[in-house]
Protein backbone atom coordinates (compact mmCIF):
# COMPACT_ATOMS: atom_id res chain seq x y z
CA UNK A 1 0.00 0.00 0.00
CA UNK A 2 3.04 2.52 0.50
CA UNK A 3 4.97 1.15 -2.12
CA UNK A 4 6.30 2.40 -5.08
CA UNK A 5 4.13 2.59 -8.04
CA UNK A 6 4.78 1.93 -11.94
CA UNK A 7 5.75 5.09 -13.63
CA UNK A 8 2.63 5.85 -16.28
CA UNK A 9 2.67 8.22 -19.68
CA UNK A 10 -0.57 10.74 -17.15
CA UNK A 11 1.81 10.83 -14.22
CA UNK A 12 2.78 14.68 -13.43
CA UNK A 13 6.49 15.12 -12.98
CA UNK A 14 8.11 18.42 -11.85
CA UNK A 15 10.90 18.79 -9.43
CA UNK A 16 12.04 20.80 -6.60
CA UNK A 17 14.97 22.42 -5.52
CA UNK A 18 16.88 19.83 -7.67
CA UNK A 19 14.49 16.85 -5.70
CA UNK A 20 12.44 14.75 -8.78
CA UNK A 21 8.57 14.54 -7.98
CA UNK A 22 6.53 12.49 -9.53
CA UNK A 23 2.65 12.55 -9.06
CA UNK A 24 0.47 9.45 -9.92
CA UNK A 25 -2.70 9.54 -11.25
CA UNK A 26 -4.37 8.02 -8.85
CA UNK A 27 -3.74 10.14 -6.51
CA UNK A 28 -5.75 13.06 -7.74
CA UNK A 29 -8.75 10.00 -7.58
CA UNK A 30 -8.23 9.24 -4.21
CA UNK A 31 -8.32 13.39 -3.16
CA UNK A 32 -11.66 13.97 -5.09
CA UNK A 33 -12.93 11.01 -3.34
CA UNK A 34 -11.40 12.12 -0.05
CA UNK A 35 -13.35 15.73 -0.75
CA UNK A 36 -16.48 14.36 -2.52
CA UNK A 37 -19.00 14.64 0.62
CA UNK A 38 -19.38 18.13 0.19
CA UNK A 39 -21.41 19.11 -2.58
CA UNK A 40 -19.74 22.41 -3.62
CA UNK A 41 -17.63 22.03 -6.76
CA UNK A 42 -15.69 24.93 -5.89
CA UNK A 43 -14.72 22.88 -2.10
CA UNK A 44 -14.36 20.12 -3.76
CA UNK A 45 -11.35 21.30 -6.08
CA UNK A 46 -10.09 23.49 -2.72
CA UNK A 47 -9.90 20.34 -0.88
CA UNK A 48 -7.47 18.80 -3.92
CA UNK A 49 -5.20 21.78 -3.73
CA UNK A 50 -4.66 21.94 -0.19
CA UNK A 51 -4.39 18.19 0.29
CA UNK A 52 -1.73 18.44 -2.89
CA UNK A 53 0.63 20.97 -1.16
CA UNK A 54 0.33 19.68 2.57
CA UNK A 55 1.44 16.44 0.87
CA UNK A 56 4.09 17.75 -0.94
CA UNK A 57 5.27 19.83 2.06
CA UNK A 58 5.30 16.79 4.37
CA UNK A 59 7.28 14.56 1.63
CA UNK A 60 10.21 17.64 0.91
CA UNK A 61 10.30 17.70 4.73
CA UNK A 62 11.78 14.31 4.14
CA UNK A 63 13.60 14.70 1.50
CA UNK A 64 15.24 18.06 2.83
CA UNK A 65 16.35 16.19 5.98
CA UNK A 66 17.62 13.31 4.04
CA UNK A 67 19.84 15.90 1.83
CA UNK A 68 21.10 17.05 5.36
CA UNK A 69 22.91 13.81 5.78
CA UNK A 70 24.03 13.41 2.51
CA UNK A 71 21.16 11.13 1.16
CA UNK A 72 19.46 12.27 -2.25
CA UNK A 73 15.95 11.07 -2.81
CA UNK A 74 12.75 11.80 -4.83
CA UNK A 75 9.24 12.18 -4.12
CA UNK A 76 5.78 10.41 -5.24
CA UNK A 77 2.78 11.36 -4.69
CA UNK A 78 0.17 8.28 -5.15
CA UNK A 79 -2.75 6.96 -4.11
CA UNK A 80 -2.05 6.15 -0.33
CA UNK A 81 -0.75 9.71 0.42
CA UNK A 82 3.42 10.56 -0.54
CA UNK A 83 6.19 8.33 -0.33
CA UNK A 84 9.78 9.96 -0.40
CA UNK A 85 12.17 7.17 -1.69
CA UNK A 86 15.57 7.32 -1.14
CA UNK A 87 18.23 6.86 -4.36
CA UNK A 88 21.13 5.32 -4.46
CA UNK A 89 24.58 6.96 -5.67
CA UNK A 90 27.29 5.90 -7.59
CA UNK A 91 29.88 3.92 -5.49
CA UNK A 92 32.94 2.14 -7.11
CA UNK A 93 31.71 0.49 -10.31
CA UNK A 94 28.19 0.14 -8.73
CA UNK A 95 25.66 1.85 -6.49
CA UNK A 96 25.22 2.29 -2.74
CA UNK A 97 22.80 4.04 -0.05
CA UNK A 98 24.02 6.40 2.18
CA UNK A 99 23.72 4.56 5.64
CA UNK A 100 22.06 6.68 8.02
CA UNK A 101 21.99 6.07 11.84
CA UNK A 102 18.86 5.29 14.39
CA UNK A 103 18.76 9.03 15.61
CA UNK A 104 18.95 10.25 11.68
CA UNK A 105 16.27 7.97 10.91
CA UNK A 106 14.13 9.34 13.68
CA UNK A 107 15.05 12.88 12.18
CA UNK A 108 13.86 11.94 8.95
CA UNK A 109 10.63 10.62 10.25
CA UNK A 110 9.99 13.57 11.81
CA UNK A 111 10.86 16.10 9.77
CA UNK A 112 7.94 15.37 7.43
CA UNK A 113 5.29 15.80 10.12
CA UNK A 114 6.80 18.81 11.54
CA UNK A 115 7.30 20.18 7.76
CA UNK A 116 3.25 20.23 7.98
CA UNK A 117 3.34 21.33 11.26
CA UNK A 118 5.34 24.99 10.07
CA UNK A 119 2.75 24.82 7.47
CA UNK A 120 -0.01 25.08 9.65
CA UNK A 121 1.62 28.16 11.41
CA UNK A 122 2.28 29.91 8.39
CA UNK A 123 -1.75 29.64 7.66
CA UNK A 124 -1.97 31.08 10.80
CA UNK A 125 0.21 33.86 10.33
CA UNK A 126 -1.39 35.02 7.71
CA UNK A 127 -4.81 34.48 8.59
CA UNK A 128 -3.80 37.05 11.62
CA UNK A 129 -2.07 39.35 9.44
CA UNK A 130 -5.31 38.91 7.51
CA UNK A 131 -7.26 40.16 10.47
CA UNK A 132 -8.05 37.13 11.19
CA UNK A 133 -8.51 35.97 15.15
CA UNK A 134 -7.45 32.91 16.08
CA UNK A 135 -9.64 30.35 18.25
CA UNK A 136 -8.54 27.23 20.16
CA UNK A 137 -10.96 24.39 19.54
CA UNK A 138 -10.61 20.64 20.17
CA UNK A 139 -10.61 17.73 17.38
CA UNK A 140 -12.49 14.49 19.04
CA UNK A 141 -13.16 16.50 21.62
CA UNK A 142 -9.91 16.71 23.73
CA UNK A 143 -6.63 17.36 20.56
CA UNK A 144 -6.03 20.68 20.86
CA UNK A 145 -6.96 22.64 17.57
CA UNK A 146 -5.88 26.39 16.48
CA UNK A 147 -8.75 27.93 13.92
CA UNK A 148 -8.43 31.55 12.42
CA UNK A 149 -11.61 33.00 11.55
CA UNK A 150 -11.15 35.95 8.97
CA UNK A 151 -13.55 39.20 9.68
CA UNK A 152 -17.09 39.22 8.02
CA UNK A 153 -17.76 38.38 4.26
CA UNK A 154 -14.61 35.92 3.90
CA UNK A 155 -16.41 32.53 3.90
CA UNK A 156 -14.49 30.89 1.34
CA UNK A 157 -11.17 32.02 2.59
CA UNK A 158 -12.16 30.58 5.84
CA UNK A 159 -13.04 27.12 4.17
CA UNK A 160 -9.78 27.38 2.80
CA UNK A 161 -7.63 28.37 5.78
CA UNK A 162 -9.88 26.07 8.13
CA UNK A 163 -8.87 23.25 5.48
CA UNK A 164 -5.26 23.57 5.09
CA UNK A 165 -5.09 23.72 9.46
CA UNK A 166 -7.28 20.44 9.49
CA UNK A 167 -5.05 18.52 7.01
CA UNK A 168 -1.81 19.45 8.36
CA UNK A 169 -2.23 19.43 11.85
CA UNK A 170 -4.87 16.20 12.20
CA UNK A 171 -2.44 14.63 10.08
CA UNK A 172 -0.19 15.37 11.03
CA UNK A 173 -0.87 14.30 14.82
CA UNK A 174 -2.26 10.65 12.92
CA UNK A 175 1.25 10.38 11.20
CA UNK A 176 3.43 10.73 14.73
CA UNK A 177 1.44 7.54 16.01
CA UNK A 178 3.14 4.19 16.76
CA UNK A 179 1.93 2.76 13.73
CA UNK A 180 3.78 1.23 10.62
CA UNK A 181 5.14 2.39 8.22
CA UNK A 182 3.43 5.90 9.36
CA UNK A 183 6.31 8.47 10.53
CA UNK A 184 5.17 7.65 14.23
CA UNK A 185 5.81 3.62 13.32
CA UNK A 186 9.32 4.37 11.88
CA UNK A 187 10.09 6.15 14.91
CA UNK A 188 9.13 3.97 17.31
CA UNK A 189 11.07 1.09 15.91
CA UNK A 190 14.61 2.96 16.08
CA UNK A 191 13.64 3.76 19.62
CA UNK A 192 13.22 0.82 20.55
CA UNK A 193 15.87 -0.68 18.52
CA UNK A 194 18.45 1.24 20.08
CA UNK A 195 17.15 0.75 23.71
CA UNK A 196 16.74 -3.10 22.76
CA UNK A 197 18.42 -4.20 20.07
CA UNK A 198 17.81 -8.10 20.62
CA UNK A 199 13.68 -7.77 20.56
CA UNK A 200 13.51 -4.03 19.41
CA UNK A 201 12.09 -4.48 16.15
CA UNK A 202 9.25 -7.29 17.21
CA UNK A 203 8.18 -4.92 20.08
CA UNK A 204 7.43 -1.92 17.93
CA UNK A 205 5.78 -4.40 15.43
CA UNK A 206 3.17 -5.50 18.73
CA UNK A 207 2.99 -1.79 19.23
CA UNK A 208 1.82 -0.97 15.61
CA UNK A 209 -0.77 -4.06 15.75
CA UNK A 210 -2.04 -2.79 19.05
CA UNK A 211 -2.61 0.73 18.10
CA UNK A 212 -3.90 0.02 14.27
CA UNK A 213 -6.55 -1.54 15.42
CA UNK A 214 -7.66 0.29 18.46
CA UNK A 215 -7.65 3.55 15.99
CA UNK A 216 -9.47 1.44 13.43
CA UNK A 217 -12.60 0.93 15.79
CA UNK A 218 -12.06 4.12 17.00
CA UNK A 219 -11.93 5.43 13.58
CA UNK A 220 -15.33 3.31 12.99
CA UNK A 221 -17.36 3.96 16.09
CA UNK A 222 -16.07 7.40 16.85
CA UNK A 223 -15.28 9.31 13.74
CA UNK A 224 -18.11 7.22 12.05
CA UNK A 225 -15.36 7.16 8.78
CA UNK A 226 -15.18 3.88 6.79
CA UNK A 227 -11.67 4.67 5.67
CA UNK A 228 -9.84 5.52 8.60
CA UNK A 229 -11.29 2.22 10.00
CA UNK A 230 -9.99 0.46 6.28
CA UNK A 231 -6.55 2.17 7.03
CA UNK A 232 -5.40 1.86 10.12
CA UNK A 233 -7.16 -1.99 10.26
CA UNK A 234 -4.95 -2.79 6.96
CA UNK A 235 -1.88 -1.23 8.56
CA UNK A 236 -2.74 -3.69 11.36
CA UNK A 237 -2.93 -6.37 9.85
CA UNK A 238 0.51 -5.37 7.62
CA UNK A 239 2.42 -4.90 11.33
CA UNK A 240 0.65 -8.17 12.47
CA UNK A 241 2.26 -9.89 8.82
CA UNK A 242 5.59 -8.98 9.77
CA UNK A 243 5.46 -10.30 12.94
CA UNK A 244 4.79 -13.54 11.47
CA UNK A 245 7.16 -13.28 8.99
CA UNK A 246 9.88 -11.95 11.81
CA UNK A 247 8.73 -15.95 13.25
CA UNK A 248 9.33 -17.88 10.72
CA UNK A 249 13.39 -16.56 10.01
CA UNK A 250 13.50 -17.13 13.70
CA UNK A 251 12.84 -20.95 13.03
Amino acid sequence: MFQSTSPTRFDLRFSIAGIPIRVHPLFWVIAILLGSNSNNLLMILVWIVVVFVSILVHELGHAFAFRRFGQPSNILLHFSGGLTIPESLPWGSGYATVSLTPNQHIFVSLAGPFAGFALAALTLAVGTALGGQIILSTLLGFIPFPIVLLPYGSGMLNEVFLTFLWVNVFWGIVNLLPVFPLDGGHVTRYVLIQSDPRNGLRTSLWVSVVTGGLLAVTGLLVMNSIYMAFLFGLLAFQSYQMLQGLSARRY
